[in-house]
């Protein structure tokens, strides 16, 4: 039997048909969606194909396929993620800014990636409208950050507003995201990334709690008001009781290994030790129970072996922070009698 003539589309038809029967998974949303409604129409055209056009127009298939030497991605926004880590990050964000802008990405995965305080400035520099877009197309975690610093006034508007958000076509929504990239492109942008406060601590974090410590007690003579800021950003084992909540304790062990948890429970000395009792009072008895017992046999540890033990769990505790998997309770100054009563609260 002589094979069928078929056009260029309706042999696209039959490879689609093919690996579909063979439950294959096809994603054809990168097809412009004209491509995608002609394909369509087609296949429900094609009715039956008998076996000899079926295997010509796999054997014309394969042989484009073999004639195939190299291929690129399409795009720039492919591009830039297939050259992850080869540019320097200055380069990358102001390319992936460009085809976002260009109509080559979709602008709101550009913009989720924004700090939350370039965020909330965009916010309340938009209207009260376009800011509640915004809010209700960010990751929760990023939008929490950034709503918590808008005013007050400004906050309960824009909460409203989102209410009037979910009939907005797609369309739309992206003509928003590219207005949105363009307005964010006018905002002063700082020459360095994150202010002091955060930098420094970020660099205390993870700072040994001996030179930290004598650090703070310096910044304290210095300047009181710039201490008091950077004691609130760092996150350590002593701050575990304040910013943790007694909920979440079970859900960051689970991350954690049952020896690492073991030794920064047995190592955990003097001011450490209200940490300790906070995790333990967090857990269910039996299991508080056991790993006392486990944690009071453990005779032979260091020092340095404990204090690591601890700032691996803090390690664990900030990724999933950073990674929206866990919300930290406002900052507060480390004082012991805040960390009683949240042993106290968490026993109840």
């Amino acid at each position: 039997m002589q094979a069928l003539a078929l056009t260029s589309r309706q042999k696209a038809a039959v490879i689609v048909r093919l690996l579909l029967a063979d439950d294959e998974i096809l994603s054809l949303e990168r097809i412009a969606p004209a491509a995608q409604a002609a394909l369509a129409h087609e296949m429900a055209r094609m009715g039956i194909v008998d076996t000899t056009t079926r295997d010509q127009v796999v054997a014309e298939f394969c042989d484009s396929l073999e004639q195939v030497g190299l291929t690129f991605p399409e795009g720039l926004a492919d591009v830039l993620d297939s050259l992850s880590g080869a540019f320097s990050q200055d380069i990358t964000d102001r390319l992936r800014r460009m085809a976002a802008m260009a109509g080559d990405a979709d602008p709101w995965e550009r913009i989720s990636t924004m700090p939350p305080k370039q965020l909330c400035e965009l916010a309340k520099s938009e209207a009260v409208e376009i800011a509640a877009v915004m809010f209700s197309r960010l990751p929760v975690a990023k939008a929490s950050e950034a709503f918590a610093m808008m005013p007050q006034d400004q906050a309960r508007k824009i909460a409203y507003a989102m209410s009037l958000t979910g009939g907005i076509e797609e369309a739309a929504l992206k003509r928003i995201g590219m207005a949105l990239l363009y307005a964010a492109e006018r905002l002063a942008r700082p020459a360095l990334d994150g202010g002091p406060v955060e930098k420094v601590g970020a660099i205390l974090n993870f700072t040994p709690a001996g030179k930290r410590d004598a650090v703070l007690d310096g910044l304290e003579a210095d300047d009181a008001d710039f201490a008091r800021a950077v004691r609130k950003s760092i996150f350590t084992w002593a701050n575990i009781p304040q910013r943790i909540d007694p909920r979440d304790i079970p859900r960051i062990l689970r991350e954690v290994d049952s020896q690492v948890l073991t030794r920064a429970i047995a190592g955990a000395k003097d001011k450490n030790r209200p940490s300790a009792e906070f995790i333990l009072s967090s857990l269910a008895t039996r299991m508080a129970e056991t790993l006392r017992e486990e944690a009071d046999a453990m005779t032979r540890l260091t020092e340095d072996e404990a204090e690591e033990a601890m700032a691996e769990i803090v390690s664990t505790i900030r990724r999933m922070e950073s990674s929206g998997d866990l919300f930290l309770i406002a900052g507060e100054e480390e004082n012991t009698a805040t960390a009683e009563i949240a042993v106290a609260t968490a026993q109840e």
